[in-house]
């Protein structure tokens, strides 16, 4: 379970530096350039992601809730516009970046809520709550530096990418859901 916790810690350390500190953030700009430390900020992310993801694979199963029955089909449901939220946050933007204003996070929030549904373990209820304090975090954050005139909002460009979103994410959430899932996770999310 340390493990775990420290893969928690530290992805969060590294995710929300633009938060908490945005003056480290800048001086290691001022220092190795955007591109030096865009690939630093992503290696970092990296290290900090499979730590994560090996703390919470051999963390011992420690069960404190049973979650009610359905809630791996409510999970399946809310993943699909999770990964069509997602798949917006990539592309220019149609409606649904434009509407959702940080598609990327709110797709975070929706996955973490999701799982956690599904999930009653100690491993899975600190990592998908950590998660989901992890987007709100962000959009409380996008909403201030959006105030503050740091950022300029996503703005409507062309359905097609609406289009294109759906498509995606509906791929995604089937290779996911069918494929990918039980061969990266272990576990099959298709109720048996």
């Amino acid at each position: 379970m340390a493990l775990l916790l420290l893969g928690i810690v530290l992805f969060l350390a590294v995710h929300l530096i633009r938060v908490v500190a945005p003056g480290f953030r800048n001086t290691m700009i001022a220092r190795l350039g955007e591109t030096g430390w865009r690939g630093l900020h992503s290696v970092l992310s990296i290290l900090t992601l499979a730590l994560l993801i090996w703390g919470y694979a051999t963390a011992p199963y420690v069960n404190l809730w049973f979650p009610p029955l359905g809630m791996n089909h409510l999970t399946l449901t809310l993943m699909l516009p999770a990964m069509i939220i997602l798949c917006s946050g990539f592309l220019p933007a149609g409606h649904i970046a434009a509407k959702t204003k940080h598609p990327i996070v709110l797709s975070i929030k929706i996955w973490a809520l999701a799982h956690l549904l599904a999930n009653g373990d100690l491993a899975s209820v600190l990592l998908f709550v950590s998660l989901l304090a992890y987007g709100v975090v962000l959009r409380i954050n996008y909403k201030r530096r959006l105030q503050a005139g740091e950022i300029q909002p996503k703005v409507f460009v062309s359905a097609k990418w609406d289009l294109a979103a759906i498509a995606l994410g509906l791929l995604s959430w089937v290779l996911i859901t069918f494929w990918l899932h039980a061969l990266l996770i272990g576990v099959s999310p298709l109720p048996m």
